[in-house]
């Protein structure tokens, strides 16, 4: 599969909540969430080295229609609902549209 739609989003948490927000997050990956739909193709949660309250997701999907239509799911919008207490702005969205590239982890 290709990724033709992507986004990396800069969330900054309240003081002292980044590890909260992380492990939220990182919820994302479980069986039956978002990051592990067969449509979703990157999910990237990474820490800023000089602000552990500021968390980077980086998400590649098949399609910007696939990631509405998952996002737009339940299990989704519960921990979108999760997200918004622990923010202490408004997240920032960079959509682009992937080229190429490689991780292992």
């Amino acid at each position: 599969m290709i990724a033709n739609y992507g986004f990396n989003a800069t969330l900054t948490a309240r003081p002292g909540m980044g590890d909260q927000l992380v492990d939220l997050l990182l919820t994302g990956l479980n069986e039956g969430s978002p990051g592990a739909s067969e449509h979703c193709l990157v999910y990237l949660v990474s820490r800023s080295a000089s602000d552990p309250d500021v968390v980077h997701v980086t998400e590649g999907w098949t399609s910007e229609e696939d990631h509405h239509r998952i996002f737009a799911g339940e299990t989704a919008q519960a921990i979108v609902a999760q997200i918004d207490p622990l923010l202490a702005k408004d997240s920032e969205y960079t959509d682009y549209v992937p080229v190429r590239g490689t991780a292992t982890f």
